[in-house]
C-alpha cells in the first residue's frame, strides 16, 4: 500500500462518504510512507507488524491507528487477510481520532478488535456484501470515536451533492455549486461543511477517488477510470491517490469476492 518491494494487494475496495477500506491478502513489509487519511490497520488471525517513522522498531500487534501525515510502515506478510481502513481527517470521526491520537500511533489490543474482525470477515467472505462491509466499518469507527456518522439532510446540500455526482468527471468551483442551490458562496461553504463534515474541495476529491476505485472494481482499466472521473491521466490519479491513501490504485488487484460480483454484473449489463 506504499512504495517498495511488495506484491500487489489482492482483494476489494469499499468506500463511503469520508472513509473507505482495502480488504484482502498481500505481502510486506511496505516501505515507509505518509498520507493524508487517518489509517486503521489490522491483520487476521495475527502476524501484523507496524513501524513508526522510517527507522523505528517493528511492533507486532493486532491493530493500530496511524495519524494523518505520519511516516510509518506496515507488514501484513504473515496475515491470512488484512484490512486497511481510511478515515478522512476533516470528518467528525476523523477529528475525534486526531484528538485521541495527538500525533502519535496507537496500538489496539486484540480484545478490542476481535469481534469486529469476525464480523468483517463474515460480511466480506460470507455474505459477500459491500453494504455489510461498510456497516461493520462504520460501527467500528463509531465505537472508537464515540461519534455518529453525519448524513446530510438539508435539501440544498443534497441538491449540491447530486449536482457534484452528475458532473464528477468535470471541474467545478464553489461559487458555481453555490449558485446552483441559490446560496452565496460564503453561506454555502459554511452549510456544506456543517452538513457533510468536509469542505467542498475535499469532498469532490474524495468522491472522484472513490468513483475510480468503484470503476476498477467493475473491471475498467486504470486509464479508463482516470479519464472518466476527470484526472488528466493515470499518473495524475496515482499521485493523488498516494497523497490521500498512501497507495496507487495499481497496487491493488481487484480479485476479491466483491470485485468478482461487480465485474460479473458489469459483463451481464454489457
Amino acid at each position: 500500500m506504499g512504495q517498495g518491494p511488495v506484491s500487489r494487494y489482492q482483494g476489494d475496495f469499499v468506500a463511503w462518504s469520508g472513509g473507505c477500506i482495502l480488504i484482502g491478502e498481500g505481502r510486506g513489509p511496505i516501505a515507509p510512507h505518509a498520507h493524508y487519511s487517518i489509517q486503521i490497520v489490522f491483520g487476521e488471525p495475527g502476524g501484523l507488524r507496524v513501524q513508526w517513522g522510517s527507522h523505528g522498531a517493528w511492533q507486532p500487534c493486532a491493530a493500530a491507528i496511524i495519524p494523518s501525515r505520519a511516516r510509518h510502515s506496515i507488514d501484513v506478510g504473515d496475515c491470512e487477510w488484512s484490512g486497511v481502513l481510511f478515515v478522512e481527517p476533516e470528518t467528525v470521526a476523523g477529528r475525534a481520532l486526531a484528538a485521541r491520537l495527538d500525533g502519535r500511533m496507537e496500538i489496539l489490543p486484540a480484545s478490542g478488535t476481535a469481534a469486529m474482525a469476525r464480523k468483517l470477515q463474515h460480511a466480506w467472505r460470507g455474505e459477500q456484501s459491500r453494504d455489510a462491509v461498510e456497516a461493520v466499518c462504520l460501527e467500528f469507527v463509531r465505537d472508537l470515536t464515540q461519534t455518529a456518522a453525519r448524513t446530510p439532510s438539508d435539501p440544498r446540500v443534497l441538491a449540491a451533492i447530486e449536482y457534484i455526482q452528475q458532473r464528477i468527471g468535470t471541474s467545478m468551483t464553489l461559487p458555481e455549486v453555490a449558485r446552483i442551490v441559490h446560496l452565496s458562496p460564503g453561506r454555502f461553504r459554511h452549510l456544506f461543511v456543517e452538513e457533510t463534515g468536509m469542505p467542498l474541495r475535499t469532498y469532490v476529491l474524495w468522491r472522484r477517488l472513490l468513483k475510480v476505485w468503484s470503476l476498477l472494481m467493475q473491471g475498467q482499466s486504470l486509464s479508463q477510470a482516470a479519464h472518466t472521473v476527470g484526472f488528466s491521466d493515470s499518473a495524475h490519479l496515482s499521485r493523488t491517490s498516494r497523497i490521500m491513501f498512501g497507495t496507487a490504485p495499481s497496487a491493488l488487484q481487484m480479485s476479491g469476492p466483491l470485485s468478482r460480483q461487480a465485474q460479473a454484473r458489469n459483463r451481464y449489463l454489457d
